[in-house]
């Protein structure tokens, strides 16, 4: 993870070998789960959002999130990149896993990351405090989970990020939003909004 670092880089996921234990037979002619539209982000107060095509598989730049360690490159799987104008940008990832109980599985995985991910940051980058907030669960299908984490350098570059960790059925759907600054600018009821209508969205 760079010392300086700025909402885009928080888009990262990690991929681990987790691959291998999660990943079911290949879908590339699959039909992907539903998506979030631009219009289902939280409202930025000067800028519309975009979205960009929904893409099959995991990003390749997925390798640097110390946060989503547990997110593999499966086979099932899709993406979308939101943007705004100015620094916020925003990630969905949805993977179909081969049955319910790897799904939950992924779940909790997903959520430990997430929880833990502060601690990691500051002992991975010395000269950047970081900290995690719980923001609690959602009553949406299987459940959603809500994550906020700011980190700031000794020299004052401020970001941060919402996550969100979302089952139905089998499928889990993983919700990234970041800019610059602080908690005091992160919309999380908003946030949480987005989050279920993320989950919904997936039949």
């Amino acid at each position: 993870m760079p010392k300086r670092t700025r909402a885009g880089a928080f888009l990262a996921v990690a991929v681990t070998g987790l691959a291998v234990a999660l990943a079911g037979p290949a879908t590339a002619a699959a039909k992907a789960p539903g998506f979030l539209a631009a219009a289902d982000l939280p409202p930025h107060p000067t800028s519309s959002w975009t979205a960009g095509k929904i893409g099959a598989g995991v990003p390749e730049e997925t390798d640097r999130d110390t946060c989503l360690r547990a997110l593999p490159g499966h086979a099932s799987a899709w993406h979308r990149d939101f943007r705004t104008d100015l620094d916020t940008n925003a990630r969905q990832i949805t993977l179909v896993l081969p049955d319910t109980r790897s799904a939950k599985r992924l779940t909790s995985w997903l959520d430990k990351d997430i929880t833990s991910c502060a601690a990691r940051i500051e002992q991975r980058e010395p000269d950047t405090e970081a900290t995690g907030k719980d923001y609690g669960k959602l009553s949406v299908e299987e459940g959603a989970h809500v994550y906020g984490v700011h980190t700031e350098t000794s020299w004052g570059a401020s970001d941060v990020r919402l996550l969100s960790v979302g089952r139905d059925g089998r499928t889990v759907t993983v919700v990234n939003w970041a800019q610059l600054g602080g908690f005091e600018g992160a919309g999380v009821k908003a946030f949480k909004k987005t989050t279920v209508q993320a989950v919904n969205k997936l039949r």
